[in-house]
């Protein structure tokens, strides 16, 4: 919700550009929605505080170059992203754009046909799920989230029953790959047939809701670490020449389906590096063994193997919070700072006990009644 600081009445979408040019605002405070598609001329600095990549860095410190008689040359300070990435991301788009390969709209077809044939949805829960989805709004009613749940959940527990996670991670592909090209693909192509937008609207909601085995081995540290502090230093300074090196071209979706994520592991050697760049601190090598201390204390503790043989993970994280401040304690005079930090605040004990007990709960061995582990 955009408000007015003067009378603190909302402004809408539509009025946005306008009040902005006004005497009374200098600065746009942006989380995600203006961030590609605000269009004010006026825009002269950006404050860059997350990570920008590929098209999205484009659009969003293009937000800077709309022209205007008098303007001055745009100026972004970027905490997060590097020239190098932003270079990367630019050098594509620059002077002109080439397609290196083009879509085959017809693998769109092959990949439903690949979704349909294991039968982890049916059919009918698609439409069921698209008869509440495309309501319309006149139609909406505060029940209606429920109900798409209910129609996802069916596919969910099918799922989740496949013992192969061979083919639990290839339908997992086949789905995520289905989704990004048709959102890609319907932009340009006006497919005639509603089932592949049927089927579109319902992926994109039922991905969120199946477990990937190999995720379940990544420390995901996004969703777990909250900005609270700033170390400031300057990385570098100056413009980004794109005219240098040779043209680049555009990748589009060819081999859709087929791709690989690469293991991007968070072991606890990199738990100083993180907190450091996050909390602003000061933390050395040797305060990581500090870290790995504890995780072999943890490892030895009866108590902690019997709490990680008889439950999965989410619940063994609850029956080990404490069971970590205990240990913190017994080694406070190790590393004073560490544990100081640990018990007073709240988001930096967050960050560090998702690490710490997913390198506690690996380093034991399950039962052979274990479940898959979630990710934290």
């Amino acid at each position: 919700m955009n408000t007015d600081t003067v009378s603190g009445k909302p402004i809408s979408e539509k009025q946005l550009p306008e009040r902005f040019a006004s005497p009374d605002y200098n600065v746009l405070l942006v989380a995600n929605k203006y961030q590609t598609g605000f269009d004010q001329p006026l825009l002269q600095a950006m404050y860059v505080d997350k990570r920008l990549d590929g098209v999205q860095a484009v659009q969003t410190l293009s937000r800077l170059n709309r022209m205007i008689p008098g303007k001055e040359e745009p100026f972004v300070l970027d905490f997060v992203n590097d020239a190098e990435n932003i270079y990367r991301a630019f050098k594509p788009y620059y002077d002109a754009t080439s397609l290196q390969e083009s879509s085959d709209p017809q693998k769109l077809e092959t990949l439903k046909h690949e979704l349909d044939e294991p039968q982890i949805y049916h059919w009918s829960e698609v439409e069921a799920f698209a008869s509440i989805f495309y309501r319309s709004p006149g139609r909406q009613t505060t029940a209606d989230h429920a109900q798409l749940q209910r129609h996802l959940q069916p596919a969910v527990d099918r799922y989740k029953a496949i013992p192969e996670a061979e083919k639990r991670e290839a339908f997992h592909e086949k789905l995520e790959a289905y989704v990004q090209s048709y959102a890609f693909l319907s932009q340009i192509i006006p497919y005639g047939d509603p089932a592949l937008e049927m089927l579109y609207s319902y992926g994109r909601f039922l991905l969120p809701h199946l477990p990937l085995g190999d995720d379940d081995a990544k420390v995901k540290l996004g969703d777990e670490v909250a900005l609270q502090y700033y170390r400031l230093q300057r990385v570098s300074s100056g413009p980004i020449e794109v005219r240098e090196g040779e043209p680049e071209g555009v990748r589009s979706p060819v081999d859709i389906g087929t791709g690989k994520a690469k293991d991007q592991k968070a072991p606890l050697s990199e738990i100083i590096e993180i907190l450091n760049e996050r909390f602003g601190t000061n933390f050395t090598e040797e305060d990581r063994l500090f870290f790995q201390q504890i995780t072999e204390k943890a490892r030895q503790n009866q108590q902690v193997i019997q709490l990680r043989q008889a439950n999965p993970y989410d619940k063994f994280q609850l029956g080990l919070r404490k069971m970590v401040e205990e240990f913190m304690v017994q080694r406070m005079s190790d590393n004073d700072k560490i544990v100081t930090r640990y018990m007073d605040d709240k988001e930096f004990e967050s960050a560090a006990f998702s690490v710490l007990s997913k390198a506690i709960y690996e380093a034991i061995p399950p039962s052979t009644q274990d479940q898959p582990t979630p990710s934290p």
